[in-house]
């Protein structure tokens, strides 16, 4: 029984597909196909039931997937400490991201952190909050940066800062006072991210108005600030955006930018991992240069933080 064998057998008990898993591990579907029937006949039992599509584990298969996956850690830990031990910051490093954070902040971090960590192969992915939180207890990711709280047991939450909610309200909608307040805001006039984006939920935790459907003639929930934006241009209503966000903004834009009363209703943003402790060297250092980076990008009064709904 080989390391190498129990990697690949998660790989099929996760995909539920030879020639998918073999693509994962970047071998052949007959190598990866003959070193799992090698690691059956020397356990003397069937991991997979391949007689139904798509496979399936076995009862005694599942316990032994379960287990695999805890030496192949292991195994990926030995490995970590003698990095941490000699102060190596380098290897592949699978980073998640969220979409409302993505756009704006890797642009403010990314060249100083690979220009500073040479040896990190830097691997970022854009996914929800619950596909990320899916893939860091999978392994399929190091960290990622999400909106928090998420109040999760095995999930560890490094702040990185506070970013306050900014209205942007055309001077048809714009009713309120020179900065406006939470209780203000109608849904009816509201245009929103779709669903699964944690912004969309920060933002309806936000308001006190109903959240009935709007009453108006037209319904869109689009995943692009530049959609909602380009809209409310239109005259079809108004949307918040994210602090950051707001900077690049061309100045006739800018212009219908609304600042709230403090305290500021804003969203933490932080870098999670899970509990293994796994690459904290490259956590630390990725977490440090992002830390450097923003705190003279957001300055802003009193905060309060809205936390994603929980669903």
């Amino acid at each position: 029984m080989t390391i190498t064998q129990l990697i690949y057998a998660i790989a099929v008990a996760e995909h539920k597909n030879f020639t998918l898993a073999a693509e994962k591990t970047f071998v052949t579907q007959p190598t990866l196909s003959m070193q799992i029937q090698k690691l059956e006949e020397e356990l003397g039992v069937l991991i997979f039931d391949r007689s139904i599509k798509p496979i399936q584990l076995t009862a005694i298969g599942e316990i032994i997937i379960k287990q695999a996956k805890t030496i192949v850690s292991e195994s990926d830990r030995i490995k970590d400490l003698i990095d941490q031990e000699k102060g190596f910051v380098g290897g592949v490093f699978k980073l998640g991201i969220i979409p409302t954070v993505g756009p704006t902040l890797l642009p403010m971090f990314l060249k100083t952190f690979l220009n500073k960590y040479p040896k990190v192969n830097l691997i970022i992915e854009e996914y929800t909050t619950q596909e990320i939180l899916i893939k860091l207890r999978n392994g399929h990711l190091d960290a990622a940066i999400v909106a928090t709280p998420l109040q999760e047991n095995d999930i560890v939450e490094k702040v990185l800062f506070y970013e306050p909610f900014v209205g942007y309200i055309p001077k048809e909608f714009n009713n309120f006072s020179k900065e406006i307040t939470p209780e203000e805001l109608d849904l009816k006039n509201l245009l929103l991210l779709q669903e699964g984006h944690c912004f969309r939920d920060g933002i309806i935790n936000i308001c006190s108005t109903s959240l009935e459907k709007p009453a108006r003639h037209f319904t869109l929930e689009s995943g692009s600030f530049e959609t909602l934006i380009n809209l409310s241009k239109e005259g079809l209503g108004y949307t918040l955006l994210p602090y950051l966000h707001t900077l690049g903004l061309p100045r006739e834009d800018a212009g219908n930018l609304v600042s709230f009363k403090d305290p500021k209703p804003a969203r933490e943003i932080s870098l999670i991992h899970t509990k293994d402790e796994l690459k904290l060297q490259i956590v630390e250092a990725l977490y440090q240069v992002i830390l450097s980076i923003i705190k003279g990008a957001i300055v802003f009064g009193d905060v309060k933080i809205i936390s994603p709904k929980k669903k």
